[in-house]
């Protein structure tokens, strides 16, 4: 398996040389330059495999280039009871209806996040160790991202990270959770500003070729393909757990900010999986929405962007939604490259012409949430299904059930869990006892270790370089 970037003008590369990079050195993203197809034969044999077991065998349909007892020795390192906290590692859970929950938020950050980090983090020490490599990672989060990626690779041998979070706009819970960490190779910068100045900022460092080379620049964000291969499996395992047979179908409602998450699910529906609709749910921050019913992609400006109850959909520029354009183009590089490089100058584009397609061909619809629906979709969830849902995934919940067809059946991929954003629960449910794993418990009362930044990219940079030695 070789990839490609989605601009064009990057040679094909192996998977362990693209985990490792971040953007491609074009701009562009990197995409396997065709999607693996999975018969009905291939799913019948997979519908009863353990996680770890299906996991090995839809990613080494990927990473070709890592031997398969090796990459078997990493799943397994990955994927464990004591890492998620169930045999299943990814619960699928009836709420009422045709409704259903893909548990995804079990891990050690309590976020989606962890499905995708801690398989990075284990398979970047492999590879760097395999080169004779080291690797400094920048990344920028909303909430939940910056976490898990910092839970995953602290104290990874040949590692070092800096990852940016917009000052003062995460819960208090996100912010003691990535700042109280005091290992050596982890480094919070708060920027003055929003997610998509950070998300910025990474991308400026990233393009910046000399730099790039001169301090090793990855990425965890979710721009890295990596991530999505991860992702790829938990939408296979959420199929088989909310089916019988692989006659049925389902679709999925996913919180969407950066689209990294449905990306994934959209690579799984274009290998074969059968997914009926993929429905992008988002908060305020309704871009997304916006384009999935219009075909109009109109990024918004840092200081457009709401702050929001559902902090981690805080975003107004996908960084990850090029992959899907690149596809929807029918793999017109020059087009890509084109478009994105007007996103880039603040502009956005229109792709009506294309709106069958988008919802008819590949499956998306798209709808929003406010604040007040996620108090109400918190209480109702807590009232008909005993269940406690975190903001984000209310979000999921309550697109799904207003976009949702007679007879189907729609599994919401969860985000967090609710102890992550007390407040918001506590505004919704009043003073009800919010879960708390006991790794967590006095997390606030910590220290915490953070870099205020103004938002420009070159004080990043100098803070880099006050950590890492130069190549």
């Amino acid at each position: 398996m070789k990839y490609i970037s989605t601009r064009g003008q990057t040679a094909p590369m192996s998977f362990s040389d693209v985990l490792l990079m971040g953007l491609a050195p074009d701009g562009g993203l990197m995409l396997p330059e065709c999607y693996p197809q999975v018969d009905r034969a291939t799913l019948d044999a997979w519908r009863q495999l353990s996680y770890p077991e299906l996991a090995l065998e839809i990613m080494s349909l990927f990473a070709t280039d890592i031997p398969c007892e090796e990459l078997q020795a990493l799943i397994n390192k990955t994927y464990t009871k004591a890492v998620f906290n169930s045999d299943d590692i990814t619960p699928v859970t009836h709420l009422y209806d045709e409704l259903y929950l893909l548990e995804l938020s079990n891990g050690p950050t309590l976020a989606f996040k962890d499905m995708a980090m801690q398989f990075l983090g284990n398979v970047f020490e492999y590879v760097l160790a395999k080169k004779g490599e080291r690797l400094t990672i920048i990344g920028a989060t909303s909430g939940d991202t910056g976490s898990a990626a910092e839970y995953a690779l602290r104290g990874k041998e040949n590692i070092q990270v800096f990852m940016m979070s917009p000052h003062g706009k995460m819960s208090a819970f996100q912010r003691a959770q990535m700042y109280s960490l005091d290992d050596d190779n982890i480094h919070n910068i708060a920027i003055e500003g929003m997610f998509d100045d950070c998300q910025d900022i990474v991308k400026a460092l990233q393009e910046d070729a000399d730099f790039k080379a001169k301090y090793s620049l990855g990425t965890v964000n979710s721009i890295n393909w990596g991530r999505i291969l991860a992702q790829i499996v938990y939408y296979f395992k959420g199929y088989f757990g909310a089916t019988t047979n692989n006659d049925e179908t389902v679709s999925f409602c996913v919180p969407s900010g950066n689209f990294g998450n449905i990306c994934a699910g959209h690579i799984a529906r274009e290998m074969g999986l059968p997914i009926d609709r993929l429905i992008v749910a988002t908060n305020e921050n309704d871009v997304l929405n916006e384009f999935f019913n219009t075909g109009n992609y109109a990024p918004r400006k840092a200081d457009e962007t709401y702050v929001t109850s559902s902090p981690s959909m805080d975003i107004s520029k996908a960084s990850n939604f090029e992959r899907f354009i690149y596809l929807l183009l029918d793999k017109d590089a020059n087009r890509v490259s084109q478009l994105f490089g007007d996103v880039k100058t603040g502009k956005g584009f229109e792709l009506s012409e294309h709106l069958t397609d988008i919802q008819d061909k590949f499956g998306f619809v798209a709808g929003k949430s406010t604040h007040a629906d996620r108090l109400t979709t918190i209480k109702e969830v807590y009232a008909k299904a005993d269940r406690l849902i975190d903001p984000h995934t209310a979000d999921g919940v309550k697109v799904a059930l207003e976009l949702q067809k007679a007879g189907e059946r729609i599994v919401v991929a969860e985000t967090a869990l609710p102890i992550k954003f007390e407040e918001t629960m506590t505004e919704a449910l009043g003073q009800v006892t919010l879960p708390r794993p006991i790794h967590t418990v006095g997390l606030e009362d910590k220290p915490q270790f953070v870099t205020v930044l103004a938002n420009r990219s070159e004080l990043v940079a100098k803070e880099i370089e006050r950590f890492v030695l130069a190549r």
